[in-house]
């Protein structure tokens, strides 16, 4: 893989999606999810919150790189309680 360098934040950028996924592959056998409504206007599972939070935490990152002269700290910030609320009460 020497056509890529991998820097630090790339790397546990990856390696914390990896775990996230594991770890939801190991609560989905050991405790199969049912569809839910909460407040997204579909009945989601615990993976489809996962896969929509993912998404809508990149799209938080690139409107802030593209649109606005703030920190990706508080981009980060703002999609982590982003998915908190997402995966509790989506």
């Amino acid at each position: 893989m020497e056509w890529m360098v991998w820097t630090t934040p790339t790397a546990i950028f990856f390696s914390v999606i990896a775990a996230m996924l594991a770890g939801m592959t190991a609560w989905e056998v050991t405790s199969p999810s049912l569809e839910r409504k909460g407040f997204l206007p579909i009945a989601t599972t615990r993976g489809d919150r996962l896969f929509i939070g993912l998404l809508s935490t990149a799209y938080i990152h690139l409107m802030v790189v593209g649109f606005t002269p703030l920190s990706l700290w508080l981009a980060l910030g703002i999609s982590i309680l982003w998915m908190l609320i997402l995966m509790r009460w989506g």
